[in-house]
């Protein structure tokens, strides 16, 4: 007798098939999101860097900062009378102010040695002399000269003295990068140049009148006695203690509209 052999299920095999591929499929998919998050966790890592050897911000590279130093004033005393012109005497008593407010020791004034009018310069020196010793500082004042480079260029006398000062805390003009370099990359990170806003921050710190502003505020001024007490009797009396302002409005396209008539008229006489 014949034995029958088992027939194979197909559908339990193809199963299993499915089930595997199933599986290498998904764990296909596993590895390569771990690998996207593996890259993007790079991204996302917060880095902190160095500080930049060059600041970016031009007032960080050049500051102005309060020195003690020498404050100079050049005048150039007319030749002619026995006193200084006008404008040269205002320069010279508003110098002697700052030199009262922010200076310390000697007042120095400085005539040019070498120049082609050498007479004229001392002249020059018994004229401000004179006015200082007018204006109180007589007693703390040096006089002496300097030398002159280039006779052909007008040499001031030189008024200076040592005290506080709003400046620049580095010079300008210096140029320690190359901005267009061919043999290296130098100059290509896209940032301001060393040198970018040191005129405009020495340009502000010779228009300070007062260094110390930049130190502290100075103290609020009183307050006007008169408005007070108006506002206080108003308040007593149950009035409005504001200040009321009426302006008269005046329409523009009117104005000089008769002007404009009586020029067409007279153009009409011609």
């Amino acid at each position: 007798m014949q034995k029958q052999l088992p027939t194979p299920n197909w559908r339990t095999r193809g199963g299993v098939m499915a089930n595997m591929l199933g599986r290498a499929r998904t764990l296909s998919l596993a590895l390569i999101g771990a690998a996207l998050i593996v890259a993007l966790a790079g991204c996302g890592v917060n880095r902190v860097l160095p500080p930049p050897a060059t600041a970016y911000d031009y007032r960080d590279r050049h500051p102005v900062v309060l020195a003690d130093a020498t404050n100079t004033l050049d005048v150039f005393p007319a030749a002619q009378g026995q006193r200084l012109d006008y404008a040269t005497a205002s320069r010279i008593r508003e110098f002697v102010a700052r030199y009262r407010r922010l200076g310390h020791g000697p007042l120095t004034v400085l005539a040019p040695a070498g120049a082609p009018n050498d007479a004229g310069a001392r002249v020059g020196v018994d004229k401000v002399r004179r006015a200082l010793v007018a204006a109180g500082v007589g007693g703390s004042l040096i006089v002496g000269t300097y030398p002159v480079t280039d006779p052909d260029l007008a040499a001031p006398l030189r008024l200076s003295f040592k005290g506080l000062k709003a400046k620049v805390a580095d010079r300008c003009g210096e140029w320690p990068g190359d901005l267009a370099s061919a043999s290296s990359v130098e100059g290509w990170d896209n940032a301001s140049y060393w040198n970018f806003g040191c005129a405009n921050q020495t340009t502000l710190a010779a228009q300070i009148a007062d260094p110390r502003d930049l130190a502290a505020p100075r103290a609020s001024t009183d307050s006007d006695i008169e408005m007070r007490m108006r506002a206080i009797g108003n308040v007593r009396e149950g009035e409005d203690p504001g200040t009321h302002w009426s302006v008269k409005g005046s329409n523009i396209s009117s104005v000089g509209a008769g002007g404009g008539e009586g020029g067409g008229g007279g153009g009409g006489g011609n």
